[in-house]
Order: C-alpha cells, then structure tokens, then sequence
C-alpha cells in the first residue's frame, strides 16, 4: 500500500481537517503547505511500485520519511508536546528509509501510541474491519524488528485496521 494512500485513509478514519493535516506535518518536522498537503492526498494517476517521482503538478509522493514525520506529528498533536526526561536515554532508531518493509507495523505502534489504544481496542478495532486475531498475533505485529517472535504487517493487515478506525471514529 502507497504511503499516500495510508495517509488518505487516516485522514478519512480520523476526519482530519486539511488545516490540521499542515500542523501535524509541521509538529513532525516538515514544512507543507496546505496546497501541498491537497498533492499529497491525492492519488497517482500511474500505480507503480517503483520509487520514481510521478511527474504531475496535482500529486506529490509521499516517502516514508514524511509518513512517519507525519506521525509523530499525530503523536504530539494527540497527546502533546513531551519534555524528553534527563535520565532517559536516546534510542538510536533506523531512520525511515531503512524500514521500507516495516513501515505498515510501524504505522500500527504510532497510531496505537496517537490514539492511546490498549491491546484489546486494538483488536476491537481489527474486527470491525473485518479481521479477527488474537493477542499473540498483534503483539508479533507490535514488537522491534529482529525479536524472535516479530511478524511483518502485511498491507491488508493495515487496510483492515484503517478501515476499522473509520467504522470506530466515523460512526
């Protein structure tokens, strides 16, 4: 799934306003326009999978580097600004562009952490888009790349729990 579509979807699940889409972005890190935000919610006309710029005036791709921007923007947006504590170490993290394949579990932990959901309205949310797992199974989504017991989020994984966000936000 094309990190401009998860993006549209999010805003649809949440109903965010395009004014609020700017600040987000902003809280995040990168400086968009609302004009720009309007390119960035829409899709492309050609569906590749390459990672080639589309070259139309009314679309702008988003990286992953601006989708996870856009999500600790969410965070902070959400839940306020945190004052980073004095004996809190820094975790040195893999910048987005490394975590291609990783970005549908990544959307998962931040929209959990944005949203303040527990496990079970995790799950909840999962079937009302239609997917039933268990606790195990959404644990294995949520851990770090590298344990054990990690399973990578696939995109209908994702579809799903958006669209499950939009029954449980939108009705």
């Amino acid at each position: 799934m094309e990190n401009n579509d998860i993006l549209i979807r999010l805003r649809y699940a949440l109903d965010i306003k395009n004014k609020d889409m700017v600040e987000i972005f902003k809280l995040g890190g990168v400086e968009l326009t609302k004009e720009d935000v309007l390119k960035v919610l829409t899709k492309s006309k050609e569906d590749n999978d390459e990672e080639e710029v589309v070259e139309d005036e009314n679309h702008m791709k988003c990286n992953n580097k601006m989708l996870e921007s856009f999500l600790n923007g969410l965070i902070t947006h959400k839940r306020g600004k945190q004052d980073p504590k004095q004996a809190q170490p820094t975790t040195n993290l893999e910048p987005a562009e490394q975590q291609k394949d990783h970005m549908n579990n990544i959307l998962l932990k931040k929209l959990k952490v944005a949203l303040q959901l527990t496990t079970e309205d995790m799950l909840e949310v999962l079937d009302d888009g239609g997917i039933i797992v268990s606790k195990g199974e959404l644990g294995a989504i949520l851990r770090k790349p590298g344990h054990r017991n990690y399973k990578e989020c696939g995109d209908n994984f994702a579809r799903k729990f958006l669209k499950g966000l939009a029954v449980k936000y939108r009705n």
